[in-house]
């Protein structure tokens, strides 16, 4: 019956756990003992709780978070089968990008670089003297992309007290964005009123790390991708073909690299080109 007592021996024999793993849940908050003796310190589990250590046990094979596993547990039924679909989406997501990385980390390794490289077709633009507000964060690279989403619709809706957006958002790395690297990045939106740009930052404070400056008129060399290319790490084979043209054409790099939004990223199938990554260029010094 439900109600019936157990010790812990008995009990892990019924749920086919080791006694160790049930003091280990027990610490960990995922399954306490239904109660303990306090002359003693025995634990003892009701029949009931066998379901409920089982599925622990199997959540845990799925290398699944210990909060998450909680989340799971508590829930249970349909819901907590909907937390698990959502957990096992992320888990399938990042394989896919692990293994988008092994690829491309193959072809560097085999000396394939080059064919990765031929792809991208690297051209120069210049670009005015320009107004832009920013914000600014230090962040690692799995935080990166919804901090860029969220950054930009910030900026562009501050944009309308600053006379309006008047070229392409763009994200600038003034150091290396990754896992162990948190940069910072910075975003962009060029507006048209200078005045009422510093205006802006001077309400704003420190807040958000916001600011103003104005960009000088700088030649650029970049390459156009796709919205699918801007994943990672198809996105790092584009900045590395854009610094090998660099090099090649006997040029140097003068600034921070970046990314220009150009299009509506929302409105954009997967092979639409979205995005222009970029680098500041002047000759190279004699």
């Amino acid at each position: 019956m439900t109600d019936e007592l157990l010790t812990i021996g008995a009990f892990a024999a019924r749920a086919r756990l080791s006694a160790k793993a049930l003091r280990l849940y027990d610490r960990l908050g995922l399954l306490a003992p239904a109660h303990v003796d306090e002359a003693s310190g025995y634990r003892y589990y009701r029949a009931g709780q066998v379901e409920r250590a089982r599925l622990v046990a199997l959540l845990r094979q799925l290398d699944m978070p210990l909060a998450r596993i909680a989340e799971v547990v508590e829930a249970g039924g349909a819901e907590g089968a909907d937390r698990l679909a959502a957990y096992w989406a992320d888990v399938e997501a990042r394989v896919a990008g692990q293994r988008t990385l092994a690829e491309y980390l193959r072809g560097r390794l085999s000396g394939r670089s080059s064919e990765m490289y031929g792809k991208f077709v690297v051209e120069t633009v210049e670009l005015p003297e320009r107004v832009v507000i920013t914000e600014k964060r230090h962040t690692l690279a799995d935080e990166l992309p919804a901090w860029i989403g969220a950054s930009l619709g910030r900026l562009e809706a501050a944009a309308r007290e600053c006379g309006g957006v008047t070229a392409a958002p763009f994200v600038v790395y003034h150091s290396e964005v990754s896992m162990e690297s948190d940069g910072p990045a910075e975003s962009c939106v060029p507006v048209a009123d200078e005045t009422a740009a510093r205006a802006w930052a001077a309400a704003r404070g420190r807040a958000r790390e916001t600011g103003v400056r104005v960009e000088p008129a700088q030649r650029f060399a970049y390459t156009r991708i796709s919205k699918a290319q801007v994943a990672h790490p198809q996105i790092m084979a584009a900045f590395e073909a854009v610094e090998e043209w660099i090099t090649a054409q006997g040029l140097e790099q003068a600034g921070p690299c970046r990314e220009i939004y150009f299009a509506d990223w929302d409105a954009a199938g997967a092979d639409d080109p979205v995005c222009d990554v970029a680098f500041p260029v002047k000759p190279a010094a004699t």
